[in-house]
């Protein structure tokens, strides 16, 4: 009877559209134990995925009034849930597992959370990373996207952050639970950019620092230079994160490197790389210090691009000596387009895994 209100908010968050699957050893449940009480546990239950203010949910819950707004904010502090102040009112909304609740955790991870959530990966990955549409995107080295092929908008990583108010740097969850574990990644830690379309979203954050749109650019070309893929939000709007990930700790890319998920199935991509067999010295560059995905593999004299594996960042072209390798647009016939805003990405996606997540819209 005590891990119910567990058991069923492990229900709850496998129903929205990202999922929460459950495992034979209950890892999972461990896991909700250990990041909210019962009561949170309770209350998280009853929120939605759009945004209400406390006024909102007591009426449609029929909770009191009386101190439900201080205990939602600190929840919000918690990173229990997603809350906002926009001319002093609170909004407050419901967050899946990932995106969400596991990225939120950052400040408070330890040992025995980094040991439950690597135990987790694999039955959330096997489940997450097989169904479309696809959490994230590839955003491409933009210097890399021939001149004659036109990018689009969501395409572009500059198209993020021209359109950026806000910017602010965190920590990678990912590498942070990865050297609690004694994986320490020897790249970059702070990596991790949310971007706001108004000023003054992340003014006073509970962790991490605020950036100008300047130092935006300097770190993308920073994460480039050491390796690291660019990842957003699958979505042709609403897009509000920049990843910059790595091979060893990222749990994306982590679900084609070590789950053996193909990369296209993961990841949505637009563009794939090619080498010119003729123009390649074999130096062998892009296979082991830039390919995050194994993409690249050693055939003959020289190296060539599995295509359904390659993930198109472009890594591997800004670092050739010869100029060899080129990235390309994929054939229409194999691009998805990504949904247009998160709502939509929802509805796609609860439809493919078959879920009735109605209730918490």
């Amino acid at each position: 009877m005590g891990d119910q209100i567990y058991r069923k908010l492990a229900k709850v968050l496998d129903t929205l559209p990202n999922g929460f699957p459950p495992t034979e050893s209950g890892v999972e449940i461990r896991l909700l134990e250990k990041i909210f009480d019962p009561d949170q546990a309770e209350l998280l239950c009853e929120l939605r995925l759009a945004f209400e203010t406390a006024e909102q949910i007591a009426e449609r819950t029929g909770r009191p009034l009386q101190g439900l707004e201080e205990k939602l904010v600190a929840m919000n502090e918690r990173g229990q849930l997603f809350g906002v102040q926009l001319g002093g009112t609170w909004l407050f909304k419901l967050m899946p597992w990932a995106f969400g609740i596991f990225e939120f955790q950052l400040p408070h991870f330890d040992r025995e959370m980094a040991e439950m959530t690597e135990e987790y990966h694999k039955a959330w990955g096997q489940q997450f990373f097989t169904k479309a549409p696809q959490m994230m995107q590839t955003l491409p080295i933009e210097e890399e996207i021939p001149s004659e092929q036109v990018a689009l908008p969501y395409e572009r990583v500059s198209s993020l952050i021209e359109n950026g108010q806000a910017f602010l740097l965190n920590e990678c969850v990912c590498k942070k639970e990865h050297s609690l574990l004694g994986k320490e990644c020897n790249r970059p830690l702070e990596v991790c950019l949310a971007i706001a379309p108004l000023p003054g979203v992340f003014d006073n954050p509970r962790h991490g620092r605020l950036i100008t749109k300047e130092e935006a650019y300097k770190l993308l070309a920073e994460c480039e230079e050491n390796g690291l893929v660019h990842l957003t939000g699958n979505t042709q709007n609403d897009r509000f994160y920049i990843c910059n990930c790595c091979k060893c700790c990222c749990g994306v890319l982590r679900g084609i490197n070590e789950l053996g998920i193909p990369g296209t199935t993961v990841v949505n991509s637009h563009y794939y790389a090619e080498i010119e067999a003729g123009e390649c010295n074999s130096c062998g560059v892009c296979a082991t210090e830039r390919c995050q995905v194994g993409a690249i593999v050693e055939k003959d004299d020289c190296y060539e691009i599995i295509p359904e594996r390659c993930i198109g960042c472009g890594l591997c072209i800004s670092a050739c000596p010869t100029e060899a390798i080129r990235l390309l647009k994929r054939p229409e016939s194999e691009i998805a387009p990504p949904p247009l805003d998160q709502e939509q990405w929802y509805r796609d996606r609860g439809q493919v895994r078959g879920v009735d997540f109605s209730k918490y819209q």
